[in-house]
């Protein structure tokens, strides 16, 4: 059976964004996976490059001072996962009990993510547009969430009209493309914006310091919430401002849950309670209806 993160009704799908905020430490990685499972978040997730498909050689041989090195190639690099990690990471997803992904920057990526039964895909935001990366994903007929930031509607348009076009189930997430988002940018009116105008479930990828935009998402309609975590914010990495720390992460997953309880189903009844209060307060006459009736 297909992955489906919506087989229970009423249920918040959350991905804990590991990103590149594994400073290419798999000891690291496997510890922000177990915060997350922790955490009682659905699935982790990670970023796979080609470094010399997304990156200019002008660009790669441009100075930047990191850890690794005084080029930008040295920076990229020194970042990301290959085969000998991932094996790892799948292996050990799999005995703490989460999902896994990697949301792919390239088709070389995404082929190789292939050798894996990941049981979803992401398309982040800078890949909206990249046309043959989207249909290369939608052809898996993976459930695929895909991040809107830096998109217009046309952008949006055309995106769907590819998962569309392969009958791959998606979902629109409403994301802004800046780390870290202040409150006032984030706009979290657009997930009942997107919902409107395209029918498709609605997530939420959220860039901001604490959690109550995440939360608000959630209040108007985002079944999914992805947030990128860290285990400490001053680390190394372009990403680590704009990440929750375990305590975060923990306030999140507890009242985002919380916030789907407490929204319900829309349907008006009548507790048992309520009757019995009813009983109570309410006073009639013999002619009138009476709640023991």
């Amino acid at each position: 059976m297909s992955f489906n993160p919506y087989k229970t009704k009423g249920s918040l799908f959350i991905i804990a964004e590991i990103g590149i905020n594994h400073n290419g430490d798999l000891k690291l990685a496997k510890k922000l996976i177990r915060r997350a499972k922790k955490a009682g978040c659905d699935a982790v997730k990670f970023q796979k490059r080609a470094v010399d498909i997304v990156y200019t050689s002008d660009y790669l041989d441009s100075p930047r001072d990191s850890p690794w090195g005084t080029t930008q190639r040295h920076q990229k690099e020194g970042l990301e996962f290959g085969k000998r990690e991932y094996d790892e990471i799948d292996n050990f997803c799999n005995n703490v009990g989460i999902l896994w992904s990697a949301s792919a920057w390239d088709e070389v990526s995404q082929n190789f993510l292939q050798q894996y039964n990941l049981s979803f895909n992401k398309i982040a935001s800078p890949m909206l547009v990249h046309k043959e990366l989207l249909e290369l994903v939608a052809k898996e007929q993976k459930h695929t969430f895909v991040s809107t930031g830096m998109s217009t509607f046309r952008d949006i348009d055309r995106a769907v009209k590819i998962f569309e076009k392969y009958d791959c189930p998606y979902t629109l997430m409403h994301c802004v493309s800046k780390y870290p988002l202040e409150d006032a940018d984030c706009n979290i009116s657009m997930v009942s914006t997107l919902a409107d105008r395209y029918a498709c479930p609605i997530g939420y990828s959220g860039h901001e310091k604490g959690v109550l935009p995440s939360i608000l998402a959630v209040a108007l309609g985002a079944t999914v919430v992805e947030r990128h975590i860290t285990l400490d914010r001053t680390m190394y990495g372009s990403d680590q401002s704009a990440s929750l720390e375990f305590k975060g992460l923990n306030l999140l997953v507890r009242d985002a849950r919380r916030v789907m309880t407490a929204l319900g189903d829309g349907e008006k009844r009548i507790l048992e309670n309520e009757i019995v209060c009813a009983n109570k307060l309410r006073y009639f006459s013999k002619n009138d209806f009476s709640w023991k009736s």
